[in-house]
């Protein structure tokens, strides 16, 4: 792990096109800037973590299971 120590104003660039700039330093929190390509997804860990987790849950379904939830849109023959 990279570790940095920057002032507001200062940026850092990742690869060829990724630049974060530090915006703001305030009480105990840090306001950053990224600039990105638009095809680039950008995501706060937490909510990465939890789009993880909810993959991981989805991909335990068994075809049983699905069944059981749709039984309505069977149609009568």
């Amino acid at each position: 792990m990279l570790v940095l120590t920057r002032k507001t104003g200062d940026g850092i660039v990742i690869g060829d096109d990724i630049t974060i700039k530090i915006i703001e330093i305030k009480g105990g929190g840090i306001r950053i800037g990224i600039d990105a390509p638009k095809d680039c997804k950008i995501y706060r860990q937490e909510i990465y973590e939890k789009i993880c987790q909810e993959n991981r849950e989805a991909m335990q379904w068994q075809l049983d299971d699905l069944d059981v939830l749709a039984p309505s849109t069977k149609k009568d023959k």
